[in-house]
């Protein structure tokens, strides 16, 4: 289930890197009120955001916060995570992690709050499809435990959610924590 892009799957990951203005510049940006749970305290204000993401297509909400400019930010942060985990680029080369993270004793652990943070996502990701879901050829490709790489793995969502796709695309069980 691969989408279809305009670009080609290098300048689209690209985009991890553009800053929250260039990034933003490539959206449609819908503002408007959301209802729900939460009475009094809830969006009086059109302060939930859309983005639709023109390169990709990708459309991301932010509704929880009842300030724009965090909103704004959440959907950003959603849009590189939606690149991250749905565009697949061939496997590098050589493996050059960037400059803010450093893997230790063959674990790797990104905080969320990395600048690189999707970075590192979407190169696990792209040498586990290269490696048909399985993940200790991965791991040891990128210099990190099996285990490590599980466990960051399972630490977002989507991520965990891709990682999955692509082992059952590959035949393979599900991946457990």
């Amino acid at each position: 289930m691969s989408k279809r892009f305009d670009l080609a799957p290098d300048e689209l990951r690209a985009r991890l890197k553009f800053d929250d203005a260039a990034l933003l510049a490539e959206c449609d940006v819908h503002v408007h009120r959301t209802g729900g749970p939460g009475g009094q305290h809830r969006n009086k204000v059109a302060s939930a955001l859309r983005l639709v993401h023109r390169p990709t297509g990708y459309t991301v909400t932010a509704t929880e916060r009842r300030s724009q400019h965090e909103n704004k930010r959440n959907a950003l942060s959603r849009l590189r995570q939606a690149i991250a985990t749905g565009v697949r680029c061939a496997p590098r080369p050589e493996i050059v992690w960037p400059e803010t993270v450093h893997i230790a004793g063959g674990r790797l652990r990104v905080s969320e709050t990395n600048p690189a943070f999707w970075d590192v996502i979407a190169l696990v990701l792209d040498e586990l499809a290269a490696h048909g879901g399985q993940l200790r050829p991965a791991a040891e490709r990128l210099g990190v435990s099996a285990s490590s790489l599980t466990r960051f793995l399972a630490g977002d969502p989507k991520a965990w959610t891709e990682a999955n796709r692509i082992r059952q695309s590959a035949g393979l069980p599900p991946l457990r924590q």
